[in-house]
């Protein structure tokens, strides 16, 4: 009984409506002023008052300043992302779509300070990539408002026994409890992954500091990983919920979504496109069609009514 007081209190603590308030302004205030440092930076290096040697070349021009307080609103959906968890699997998922449509948009206003522009526009790796992110973010876009469509629809109404009612509020507060313990890990691999990137642009040849393939893939690969095991977990914890085979495969095919979208950080160029797109419009698969059946279902159940 103290243990599950402590979660909850850590979970109005952490989750509250106000904690969300609150935390999206200290976000907006940081971004903020993450950007006009990031044209301080600039501004001194191009007048050769310091000297940086940053890989990802994103001190180079103004425009790629926009990148830093769009990496910290990327932080900010992640903990938007924890906060429906345990209020709604699909307002969840769709948060993940969000993300990583973020991603690609981001990454967009980094590629657009390093454009050639020039004829050879499809044979310039950085300009075809540009291309791919763009034709990727419209789709990413549509595909997410078609989810957003299929997460409004409710076809059934149940009549929920004890025993029924008893195991959703179960199923709840396992999310919880999920929830609760992902907002520490958010915040352990969001400072371990900026000191990570910082030493290794203070210390390039003597640390070994950047693990990463891509600086696009920084804090979310490994917060991706942990998402893939925190599904799993709900997956197990839903069939103490509902053994209803649509919902068991739409439990399990958004899984197989956020595994995509890890994937993704892993390649380059097309592919890296290719994955994610695949990922979203497979989760908007599976919702359509669990939506079929709930619709079935829903029609039975008042020709039952009425009879």
């Amino acid at each position: 009984m103290k243990l599950t007081n402590l979660f909850e209190n850590l979970y109005q603590r952490l989750l509250s409506e106000k904690t969300k308030e609150k935390s999206e302004q200290v976000i907006l205030w940081i971004a903020l002023a993450s950007f006009i440092l990031h044209l301080l930076i600039i501004e001194l290096i191009n007048f050769n008052i310091i000297s940086i040697n940053e890989p990802s070349n994103l001190l180079r021009d103004p425009i790629a300043a926009i990148y830093t307080p769009f990496s910290f609103i990327l932080v900010y959906e992640v903990y938007l992302l924890i906060y429906y968890l345990p209020k709604s699997t699909s307002t969840y998922i769709s948060k993940q779509y969000e993300i990583i449509a973020l991603i690609i948009i981001r990454r967009l206003f980094k590629d657009l300070s390093g454009l050639s522009l020039t004829p050879d526009w499809f044979n310039v790796k950085n300009d075809l990539q540009f291309t791919y992110d763009l034709v990727a973010s419209v789709l990413l876009f549509y595909l997410i408002y078609l989810f957003q469509i299929q997460r409004t629809k409710i076809y059934r109404t149940y009549n929920h026994h004890k025993n029924q009612n008893s195991s959703i509020t179960k199923f709840i507060n396992a999310k919880k409890w999920i929830a609760t313990a992902l907002v520490p890990v958010l915040l352990i691999i969001a400072i371990y992954s900026f000191f990570n990137w910082c030493s290794g642009i203070i210390q390039p040849h003597e640390t070994k500091a950047i693990s990463f393939k891509n600086i696009n893939n920084i804090f979310f690969e490994q917060f991706f990983n942990i998402l893939i095991i925190a599904d799993v977990i709900l997956l197990l914890f839903s069939f103490f919920h509902t053994d209803e085979f649509h919902k068991v495969i739409r439990n399990s095919g958004f899984i197989i979504s956020t595994i995509l979208i890890r994937i993704s950080f892993s390649v380059s160029g097309i592919i890296n496109n290719l994955l994610i797109v695949s990922a979203i419009l497979f989760g908007l698969s599976i919702f359509f069609i669990h939506n079929q059946f709930e619709k079935r279902l829903a029609t039975e159940i008042e020709e039952s009514n009425e009879i």
